[in-house]
């Protein structure tokens, strides 16, 4: 037998089909092993040595793995093809024992592949290879980098800026370019400028515009106009004049094809012209591979093999004829410095399979996902498109006055009769830019500006009198997730494939929110924590550090740096920086962010007097919850308010209302109104009036982290609408939902229930993440190591010992026994298992018995006589199972004995329970959750 080792379940099922019965093909599940988020899993004083913890999730396919391992010969490892994979692999091998422990026993191999198809899963079988130690040592290194980050910087935030969450590697430099926009914006001076349009007419009368570049022979600049009245005195130069073309310029331009997507470029795409997140983009996209319809989705490359050129030429071909098929196939370069994993660009595995023919086997999302990359690869194979461009000038007859007039048009669409690549800035006028004419040209072939025939020295009339238009400069514009994808890639900031985890975990955190346009806003928490790291740790948000330090990682990729070394230069310095944060007092840190937030926190004019006293001033302070303004002759004067957003002046609106029965609108179904309460457990929504009974109105909480602010009557109405039907998961046809309850929010099938992790959206969570989140949770399920150790001998019924939620135990019908902590499960026999299940039913027998009479006693009228006797019968029973007991050694006599004191104390004590299940989650609670910049989320 040959055992294939992939991480993902729907990737082994793929596999699976094109793999003989020789071939038995098992999931990890993602990495099996990580880094435990506590002290000491990175230890820089020993040489950097690591850690590794088995996650409790994989446990059980590790047993797996290791069951199907003892019966196998060859073991083929075939997870992803990255630093990632390579990492998933070795992981793997380590949990069976090592690498050279293994390769003693086994024929073990390394085998990667770039799509899941039949031809490529065989091809790389037959050409396997060792485990790439470089990308190991790559992997080593980024962990432990963000693992010493995130640990050692989080907790000094959580000190000395309370209701900061976490900070992160790359994590808090893309949070910085965010606040570095909103500050850009915030200080942004609109400046006014005017313009000069006329429209003219031929002989023939046909209409066309042209704007004024020239008066008394100087030319004019954007800004060169700054008044009306200066634009009213040049506009009175134009009128009144004869007009005619001074010169007709035409020109061709050759517009090349775009090259197949990248990680980076498909993010970017979907987001303008499908609205996905980068996060969805990438699910999406994972779940089009592992069912074998795309090629890798994680790549820089931007090259296609020689059967994928082929293939898209032939379809040209046969779709739009010769012509716009080019005389030889188009090559692409990339631009990416250091480029990992050099393989192929994303396209899909078969371009014969149009879009259109995959409806019925694809989701909505995945099949417009796949659209996108089908045009896009089809349209990299087709000819350039040609554009004429026609530049006219008109010049006044005393030769004063010169406008201009430009059109365009496509004199052949080629590859634009596909595709076009959208634009970031599609609703930002051309004013936002010094140079609009510049930008334009790349993004408006399909705008065309059609001009009538024109000859030079032709007269033409006005239309209509010039006019005068008044302009402002307008701010940067905030980014989207196409834009920020676009800049933390320009910059080096990261990899493309961690882009996703990183701007979710920003949104998660609260550092950033969205507006209506699906556009990045910081958060004042978001921009604390980035004045705070900018201040004390000001390499951390470095872009050119960060970049540097994302290149280095690169050499140890390529084996040309030792990942140890380049640790230790790291650490040398961020470790002195960390001692340095012990002198920091919270007044040092509130001084500071005063000073530099002040603008933000009370406008252009800095008017921080308190509305209360007289003398005293607005601060900003710090609480367990976060960041307020309070007045500074506390407590003498108890004005506080929290920090809202800014009003059309720019200053910050100070909001002290505790939202505490707010209306959102009225629901037009229903007629109700809908209100934002808020209640012991939290903020909620509830659909009318308060009542009883039938009455009572439907409520639901709002989700954790939601931001009130954005709480208005279509989010409302959403959450009132759940719980909503997801998807049907395919093994059973049965369907999920999404929905909140007692403890969040939930997935639901069948009568599984499945937490929603935080990153994922209750109203928004697709059908892939759905189905995904469930299988892994159906998949982790003790049942499937129950092994039978026999019968019992009262009843014939089978004694399994399993893996349970809270370590392993044995059961016999509805009996559970927990297995002593001091005991593995493979050591557990018949007899300790049966031991166990006796002392477990004599306790339950004693707690049903209680239950069972009270409720007889409430429920029938049973004679005292008759219950007389059924104590006696049960007291009888109890005798006897004591004698057997007797019979047998007399440490078993002892440990009976135990029981049944320790019975008479669990039935005594009924808060027992209670007091455990506070416990838990106060070690819950204590735990730390670091943000890793590692995909390690991504490929579970």
């Amino acid at each position: 037998m040959k055992l294939v080792i992939v991480e993902s379940p729907a990737k082994a099922k793929t596999i699976n089909k094109y793999l003989g019965n020789d071939y038995k093909v098992l999931a990890s599940f993602g990495h099996v092993r990580d880094l435990p988020p506590k002290d000491g899993s990175v230890l820089p004083d020993n040489d950097f040595e690591m850690k590794w913890e088995v996650s409790t999730r994989s446990k059980s396919h590790i047993k797996a793995i290791k069951d199907a391992v003892k019966v196998c010969d060859s073991i083929y490892l075939a997870s992803d093809p990255d630093r990632e994979g390579e990492a998933i692999s070795w992981h793997v091998m380590e949990t069976l024992g090592g690498e050279e422990k293994l390769k003693k026993k086994y024929d073990v191999k390394r085998v990667v592949f770039h799509e899941i198809t039949k031809t490529a899963i065989l091809k790389a079988m037959s050409e396997p290879r060792d485990l790439n130690t470089d990308l190991v040592d790559a992997y080593f290194a980024r962990r432990a980098l963000d693992y010493l980050v995130g640990f050692n910087l989080s907790p000094i935030l959580w000190r000395k800026l309370p209701g900061a969450k976490s900070a992160g590697r790359v994590q808090s430099v893309a949070l910085r370019l965010v606040t570095d926009r909103e500050s850009e914006i915030e200080k942004f001076k609109p400046q006014e400028f005017w313009s000069i349009s006329a429209e003219f007419k031929t002989q023939m009368g046909e209409k066309f515009n042209a704007n004024l570049m020239e008066s008394d022979l100087q030319k004019l600049a954007k800004f060169d106009i700054t008044t009306e009245e200066q634009a009213q005195k040049i506009l009175e130069k134009t009128l009144n004049k004869a007009y005619n073309v001074s010169n007709v310029e035409k020109k061709r331009q050759r517009r090349n094809p775009y090259p197949p997507f990248t990680t980076s470029t498909l993010q970017q795409e979907a987001s303008r012209k499908l609205y996905f997140s980068s996060k969805q983009t990438m699910q999406v996209a994972q779940g089009l591979y592992e069912n074998g319809f795309i090629t890798y989705m994680r790549t820089d490359a931007v090259s296609l093999s020689k059967e994928a050129v082929t293939s898209a030429r032939a379809v040209v071909e046969q779709l739009y004829s010769e012509k716009f098929l080019p005389s030889s196939p188009n090559v692409f370069k990339n631009k990416t410095k250091n480029a990992q994993e050099a393989h192929e660009a994303i396209r899909p595995t078969d371009l014969t399979k149009l879009p259109d023919t995959l409806i019925n086997q694809l989701d909505r999302d995945q099949q417009r996902l796949y659209d996108l990359i089908w045009k896009r690869t089809i349209a990299s194979q087709m000819a350039p498109a040609l554009i004429d461009q026609t530049i006219v000038s008109i010049l006044s007859v005393d030769k004063q006055a010169t406008f201009k007039a430009n059109g365009s048009m496509i004199a052949f669409a080629g590859f634009l009769k596909l595709y076009e690549e959208g634009n970031d800035n599609e609703s930002e006028s051309e004013s936002n830019e010094n140079d609009a004419s510049k930008k334009k040209t790349k993004n408006t072939a399909k705008k065309e500006v059609l001009l009538p025939p024109l000859e030079e020295q032709q007269a033409l009339n006005l239309g209509k009198d010039p006019e005068k238009n008044q302009h402002f400069t307008k701010p940067p514009a905030r980014f989207n997730d196409a834009s920020l994808v676009k800049e933390l890639e320009a910059k080096g900031i990261g990899r493309p494939s961690t882009y996703a985890s990183i701007l979710s975990i920003l949104e998660t955190r609260n550092y950033v929110e969205k507006d209506k346009s699906r556009r990045y806003i910081a958060t004042m928490k978001g921009r604390l924590v980035t004045e705070f790291l900018n201040n004390y740790f000001h390499d951390i948000v470095q872009y050119d550090f960060t970049a540097n330090l994302e290149n280095t990682l690169d050499d140890i990729s390529n084996g040309d740096e030792p990942w140890k070394k380049v640790l230790a230069n790291f650490w040398t310095h961020f470790h002195a920086k960390i001692e340095e944060t012990n002198d920091i007092t919270l007044r040092n840190v509130l001084d500071y962010l005063n000073e530099q937030l002040s603008y933000t926190l009370f406008g252009a004019d800095k008017d921080d007097k308190c509305p209360k006293c007289d003398d005293g001033h607005l601060n900003l302070k710090l609480g367990k919850m976060g960041a307020f303004i309070g007045c500074s002759n506390y407590p003498d004067c108890n004005v506080t308010r929290q920090i809202g957003k800014l009003d059309e002046d720019g200053k910050v609106i100070l909001d002290d209302t505790d939202a505490n029965n707010i209306e959102l609108g009225t629901d037009s179904e229903s007629g109700n109104i809908v209100y934002l309460k808020k209640g012991p457990y939290g903020h909620y929504i509830q659909s009318g009036e308060s009542g009883t009974g039938k009455n009572k109105p439907k409520r639901v909480g709002l989700p954790e982290g939601t931001d009130l602010q954005t709480v208005n009557i279509q989010l409302a109405l959403s959450l009132l609408s759940l719980p909503r039907e997801v998807s049907v998961y395919p093994e059973t046809g049965e369907m999920i939902t999404a929905g909140i309850g007692r403890y969040g929010p939930f997935l639901k099938h069948k009568s599984k229930f499945v937490s929603l992790p935080k990153e994922d959206d209750v109203l928004t969570v697709g059908a892939n993440r759905a189905i995904s989140l469930v299988a892994t949770a159906l998949a982790s399920s003790p049942v499937s190591d129950a092994k039978e150790l026999g019968v019992h001998p009262d009843d014939e019924k089978p004694i399994t010992v399993q893996s349970g939620r809270y370590g392993p135990y044995v059961k016999h019908g509805r009996t559970n026994a927990t297995i002593p902590k001091t005991m593995e499960m493979e050591d557990v026999t018949f007899e300790i298992a049966l031991d166990l299940i006796n002392k477990k039913e004599e306790q339950k027998g004693t707690k049903t018995k209680k239950k069972t009479t009270a409720k007889k006693t409430t429920a029938k009228k049973t004679t005292a006589k008759k219950t007389t006797e059924k104590k006696t019968a049960e007291k009888k029973t109890s005798t006897a199972k004591k004698t057997t007991a007797k019979k047998t050694t007399a440490k078993k006599t002892t440990t009976t004995k135990k029981a049944t004191t320790t019975t008479k104390k669990a039935t005594t004590t009924k808060k027992a329970p209670a007091k455990k299940t506070t416990t838990a989650k106060k070690s819950s609670d204590s735990k730390i959750v670091l943000d890793m910049d590692v995909t390690s989320s991504e490929k579970k």
